[in-house]
């Protein structure tokens, strides 16, 4: 019975232990130290943040020891074994991720500039239907202005004709008038000879005719 107890609590042990246990991990973020000299028996000067970028002066391997130069100008020497020839993994992370961001918000950038440009180019293509819409409609005028100038000058070309002829014409109606005084004076002259040559006669035949009555009369008087 004392037996199965015991088991029983080894269960129940393991089972709270397998419940409180879960993961961990050593955090990568630490200071190291900058002292005066190349032992821990030196004076701390400055607590260096991980991923800070030192100028490696020199390398002491017998102490371990490197002497360095902060940004700020302080000399002092910290543990080799802490310095990398290249940024942590966490600091090539962290500037990935800002070249990332930066080619993110680039490629929005170039993304907005794309849709700006297509709107352009979408704008540009309805100023070249509008231009092209303007364009077939003055061509359209032109022709009927070229039509019409056409039919202008026909219309002056006739007016010039008939101007012509009604000059002709108005030449001829001048000879007309002309000569139809000229014939006009002439029957006047006609009519004039033919009246005094009507008087002459009359007056001939009014002296001759009495004479041949008288001559008549005297014939018979002498019978």
């Amino acid at each position: 019975m004392k037996t199965i107890l015991r088991v029983a609590v080894l269960f129940g042990l393991c089972a709270v232990s397998t419940a409180l246990a879960a993961p961990g991990w050593v955090t990568d973020q630490f200071e190291i130290t900058l002292r005066t000299g190349p032992s821990t028996g030196n004076a701390i000067q400055l607590m260096v943040d991980s991923g800070t970028r030192l100028e490696v002066l020199e390398r002491d391997a017998d102490s371990g020891y490197s002497r360095v130069r902060t940004a700020g100008g302080t000399e002092g020497w910290v543990v080799s074994r802490y310095l990398m020839n290249e940024p942590s993994a966490r600091e090539q992370l962290e500037k990935l991720t800002s070249q990332l961001t930066n080619a993110n918000s680039q490629g929005a950038s170039l993304k907005s500039q794309f849709v700006a440009i297509q709107n352009e180019h979408e704008a540009a293509n309805q100023k070249i239907a509008t231009l092209e819409d303007d364009n077939a409609a003055l061509e359209q005028e032109l022709d009927e202005i070229k039509r019409t100038a056409a039919n202008v000058l026909a219309i002056d070309d006739q007016n010039r004709s008939l101007m012509d002829q009604l000059a002709t014409t108005q030449i001829r109606v001048d000879t007309l008038e002309q000569e139809n005084r000229r014939l006009g004076g002439q029957t006047t002259r006609y009519w004039f000879m033919t009246g005094a040559l009507v008087m002459l006669v009359g007056v001939i035949l009014g002296i001759w005719l009495p004479r041949i009555r008288w001559q008549r009369r005297s014939r018979y008087d002498r019978f």
